[in-house]
């Protein structure tokens, strides 16, 4: 696994019965802009589980009906060269498709770590020799058509029992000694749990953070209230901030339960609007746990992370809306090629909720829109008309509803 197989923090249930009577518009305002958003994806290892098919590579980063829209790969540095081949042909067809192709390791060779104290480590006289390995990968993948978007230094250095381990020490001076020689943009530290000990050190030190491009985290039973990051805010300027491999609620329950699946999109929410991340990026793409099911076909997880990865494209930015209107109403919102609004509503209660929206300085006359609940996946509804800026979106009982402006 790419983690611990540990149960995510999961926020209770909505209670039966009708929400409080008291719902807050939503004040939707371009001009309160956020971070901006890089996309949605997940993980292809087909080192350890079978390659995704041709079919279910277009189904997970195509954007047409019946498909998740992914806009983001991300693929496994094999110690071993003779496994490179093995990413090429998924890493292909998603570049194809307009996706985002990105790297991490989980080990260097076997040549360049040793242990001490019972801890697998990257020499200190390897560190070179680390950078120009992560450099040759990503050769060869842009001799085999594909610009990787960056690489990372490390696969969670802090839970890697089965892997090599760094301290936070360490990844500051590989950062600050060798990561400047890497020909691609730079990923670290990737801490299993979004540890802030671990990526402190970068933001505090100057010389290692110049070297740094993304500041990528896994959320492997983090709670939602350690999602915000005040230090990045304030130290992060012109770095972006990636959440780089989840599973969620869990690796044990059929990613097609209901309405345990309706969590992933509420992970989501909080993921963009609490933590602002600008990507983020699911453990296998097919699993039984996972966005696409054993069988290639899109399951209520996935259908949860297609309500945003399907209308929320590169490039869009979030801005600012009321967050939680009403009771257990979840709402983001962001802005798209066109002036375009995308709207994100999601209803964990067990009845059906009206919601106002309010678009400022919109000359929409209609809105669209997708719903995923208990029987329909990412299934197109009838238009919203607008007047005089506002709409009224009826969300059903547990379910995630996408509203883009016409």
């Amino acid at each position: 696994m790419g983690a611990l197989p540990v149960l995510a923090a999961t926020p209770a249930r909505a209670a039966s019965g009708a929400p409080s009577a008291a719902a807050a518009t939503v004040v939707v305002d371009p001009s309160a802009v956020r971070q901006t958003i890089r996309g949605f994806g997940g993980m292809n290892h087909p080192v350890w589980i079978s390659d995704l098919t041709a079919a279910q590579r277009d189904t997970a980063f195509g954007n047409g009906t019946g498909q998740l829209g992914f806009s983001i790969l991300r693929i496994h540095i094999d110690e071993d060269q003779s496994n490179w081949s093995k990413e090429v042909a998924t890493a292909q067809r998603a570049a194809a498709l307009g996706a985002i192709v990105f790297a991490s390791p989980w080990n260097p060779p076997s040549s360049m770590t040793e242990t001490v104290s019972g801890r697998k480590r990257l020499k200190y006289s390897s560190y070179a020799a680390y950078a120009q390995h992560l450099n040759d990968f990503t050769t060869y993948m842009k001799n085999n058509g594909v610009n990787l978007y960056a690489v990372s230094v490390q696969n969670e250095p802090d839970y890697a029992n089965d892997w090599t381990s760094w301290t936070s020490t360490e990844i500051v001076n590989f950062l600050k000694n060798n990561a400047g020689s890497i020909n691609t943009k730079v990923i670290a530290p990737e801490s299993f749990q979004y540890v802030k000990s671990m990526s402190d050190p970068i933001l505090n030190d100057s010389a290692a953070l110049a070297n740094m491009d993304i500041l990528g985290a896994h959320l492997y039973g983090t709670s939602y209230g350690n999602f915000p990051y005040p230090l990045f805010q304030q130290k992060g300027a012109g770095k972006e901030l990636w959440m780089t491999e989840v599973y969620y609620p869990n690796s044990s329950s059929s990613a097609d339960a209901w309405p345990e699946a309706l969590d992933v999109s509420e992970h989501i929410h909080h993921a963009m609007v609490d933590a602002e991340f600008q990507a983020y990026v699911w453990w296998y793409i097919r699993r039984s746990y996972g966005p696409m099911r054993e069988d290639g076909q899109i399951s209520k997880r996935g259908a949860n992370m297609a309500q945003f990865s399907k209308f929320v494209r590169p490039g869009a930015v979030r801005i600012n809306v009321t967050a939680n209107p009403q009771s257990n109403v979840y709402v983001s919102a962001y802005k798209g090629a066109n002036s375009q609004i995308v709207i994100v509503a999601i209803n964990k209660n067990s009845s059906t909720v009206s919601q106002q929206f309010s678009l400022s300085n919109s000359t929409a006359s209609s809105v669209a829109s997708w719903l995923t609940d208990s029987s329909r996946n990412v299934a197109s509804q009838a238009g919203i008309s607008v007047s005089n800026g506002s709409f009224t979106g009826s969300l059903p009982a547990q379910s995630v509803t996408t509203f883009v402006t016409q």
